[in-house]
């Protein structure tokens, strides 16, 4: 049985004074707080711009060790260069991220590709071959990935399929692909600023413990702007045993 790590995307929010966070708390002990209750986050800040490394140092100092963060790779790569001649790219990328590796902070790093990314598997190859050891996760939104040739590839190379929940692009495959499961869950059927029912999340509860007995499993909730998503983790969580 695999450990299963359940958090948010992110921890910077408003919404969530008077509820995970106490009010007159300072923003500046937010994640202090959040990893009392989490032990992981899903960073979407890094997909816009790259963190100084003394910031990425901090985060480190706030959290105990073995809380996970789970990086999401810079849009640069993944939206501009679209996975072309990325090594140089890769290496500021990851400049800043070395006091995750150093004090083994680092979880999954999410490469979110484009919607109108279509399917190249030649290109996805390489660019695999390219990347530093870590915990490699793709999420493809064009339906043209979803296919047993591209699931075997990622299995070769050692990486792993993102699994989302958008309901706006129903893709065709829904289970796990290499050395870990990571499930994004962001709209449900009530959007992504509603609120997830417990009918939904105890299904997901329930394709969760079927992954984790073969592979680690981390889950993030991204409806947080109206402060759901860190009860939503909680609940989830529940009946789930590290």
């Amino acid at each position: 049985m695999e450990r299963v790590r359940i958090g948010c995307s992110g921890w910077s929010y408003d919404e969530w004074r008077g509820g995970l966070y106490p009010e007159g708390l300072p923003a500046r002990r937010w994640l202090e707080r959040y990893a009392e209750t989490f032990d992981t986050v899903e960073v979407n800040a890094t997909f816009y711009r790259l963190p100084k490394e003394s910031t990425v140092r901090g985060w480190t100092e706030q959290v105990p060790g073995d809380f996970r963060f789970a990086v999401k790779a810079s849009r640069y790569l993944t939206h501009m260069k679209r996975l072309h001649d990325i090594v140089d790219g890769v290496a500021r990328f990851w400049e800043p991220l070395e006091p995750l590796r150093r004090s083994r902070r680092l979880g999954p790093v999410l490469w979110q590709l484009p919607e109108n990314f279509e399917r190249d598997d030649d290109l996805l190859a390489a660019a695999l071959d390219r990347l530093p050891r870590a915990e490699h996760c793709f999420e493809f939104r064009h339906p043209s990935w979803f296919v047993a040739a591209v699931r075997e590839l990622l299995e070769e190379r050692g990486a792993s399929l993102a699994i989302g929940d958008d309901k706006r692009r129903p893709l065709p495959e829904a289970s796990p692909v290499g050395p870990l499961a990571y499930l994004r869950l962001h709209y449900g059927h009530r959007g992504r600023d509603g609120n997830y029912s417990a009918a939904e999340l105890d299904a997901w509860r329930r394709r969760i413990a079927g992954w984790r007995a073969r592979r680690p499993v981390f889950v993030y909730l991204n409806n947080d702007w109206q402060g759901f998503a860190p009860a939503n983790a909680e609940y989830l969580r529940e009946g789930l045993s590290r």
